[in-house]
């Protein structure tokens, strides 16, 4: 039994070091966001133009640009106001990827704006895409 728990930790050491998890995630939110004819070709295009913006300093290979992003948020402002509620933005950074439900987020008191929301969704795609 103790042999197992000790893989078990092994591993999520692993997944940890490596982002792995964050890693998959992002590939398969792309993924469901464009649904392509070929899901395998397109998930190696994806890992390719990463490896090539790793080596060579080029942008990352982002799956939402701000119009997405400012879609988004509208959706979530639905009665118009400029700005969302702090779960409704924690919940849409989880939502994408970009959270993790354990992680602690500073409420100021004040509501998101779009601007917030897109700065910080671009910023922390940036931040996941450019650890792998």
């Amino acid at each position: 039994m103790e042999a197992n728990s000790s893989r078990e930790l092994e591993a999520r050491n692993y997944l940890e070091k490596h982002r792995i998890m964050e890693l998959l995630t992002s590939l398969a939110s792309a993924l469901l966001f464009f649904r392509p004819e070929k899901p395998r070709e397109y998930l190696i295009s994806i890992l390719e133009r990463l490896r090539t913006a790793k080596v060579s300093g080029m942008a990352f290979p982002f799956f939402m640009d701000n119009s997405n992003i400012a879609a988004m948020f509208q959706m979530l402002d639905s009665s118009n106001k400029g700005s969302i509620s702090f779960i409704q933005y924690k919940e849409a950074l989880k939502t994408l990827g970009l959270c993790t439900a354990d992680e602690v987020l500073k409420d100021d008191g004040h509501g998101i704006t779009c601007e917030k929301f897109m700065r910080e969704v671009n910023k922390r795609t940036q931040e996941i895409w450019s650890a792998f």
